[in-house]
């Protein structure tokens, strides 16, 4: 069973390391002090000037930016020792100060259940969408957009988007359920705060089983520092399967790179892992495996 879940997991990073590296980044961004790319690729830190302003005088962080704390895509639970396919390291959750997801009883043992023996299930890697708030540390990166009234975000990963209206308007009936859930949002300051609601409960939060219901309730709060760096905190809430609210936290990066190009990564179920890619197409395959 370990040696399949490696093997599961192993190929669904190959896919989008694969990808990650062939499509998303521009040749004079590749290498560089201090970045490796692929999924454990984080934004470095550079210092930016003040965040601009849009012309109604709320803060402007349209452009390109990438996660600082993907690693969490592994396992959003901080997960020091190594697990088949999921090296050791820090989860994003912030709040239990363990930084476990406090389940109850009944939910952990699904959520371990899930992790040994349905680790197949796993959602991205049948294409689904993330979610939220997994789209926010995915290890691909997003464009954000802020035409009035809006803050939207278009992510390379599988044509997922979120169009977030930023006047407070009541959400949709309950009875409506979509893999992004329902976004509204309100400005607090400079930080933009998103109320997401009518998930339907088929996402996880990482690859280990760490699984959502229908009932989840995520708030948001988006606060740029500078020009460079936006820093990003969610609160979870689902009092039917955990025994409080939990809150996970982390910061996005800027793309400073000016030839960066945000390039499409169409997920289809069926994709090559990395040793099956012909050489021709940058794997190590000497011809197409049927």
């Amino acid at each position: 069973m370990a040696s399949m879940i490696a093997n599961f997991r192993g190929a669904s990073l190959a896919i989008a390391t694969a990808i990650f590296l062939a499509g998303s980044l521009p040749a004079s961004a590749q290498g560089g002090p201090g970045n490796t790319y692929g999924p454990y690729w984080q934004p470095p830190v550079v210092k930016g000037g003040p965040a601009p302003r849009l012309p109604d005088g709320k803060p402007d962080m349209s452009g390109y930016w990438a996660p600082r704390f993907n690693q969490a895509v592994f396992d959003i639970e901080n997960h020091p020792k190594p697990q088949p396919g999921v090296p050791p390291g820090k989860g994003a959750i912030v709040d239990p100060p363990d930084g476990k997801i406090p389940y109850k009883p009944e939910a952990a043992a699904k959520a371990q259940d899930l992790r040994e023996h349905h680790i197949y299930e796993e959602p991205e890697a049948h294409c689904f969408e993330s979610g939220v708030p997994h789209t926010a540390y995915q290890q691909f990166g997003f464009q954000i957009l802020q035409p009035a009234g809006y803050f939207l975000i278009s992510f390379e990963y599988a044509h997922s988007y979120r169009i977030i209206p930023t006047d407070n308007r009541p959400h949709i009936a309950s009875s409506a359920k979509l893999f992004m859930g329902d976004s509204v949002g309100h400005w607090e300051g400079d930080t933009l705060v998103v109320d997401t609601t009518n998930q339907n409960g088929r996402t996880w939060f990482d690859m280990v089983g760490n699984f959502t219901t229908p009932n989840i309730h995520v708030v948001e709060r988006i606060t740029p520092v500078d020009a460079n760096t936006i820093n990003y905190e969610a609160t979870i809430d689902d009092p039917t399967i955990y025994t409080r609210p939990w809150k996970i936290a982390g910061s996005w990066g800027r793309r400073i790179d000016a030839s960066y190009e945000q390039f499409e990564f169409g997920c289809d179920e069926g994709n090559d892992d990395l040793q099956h890619y012909t050489e021709s197409t940058g794997g190590t395959a000497k011809a197409k495996q049927k």
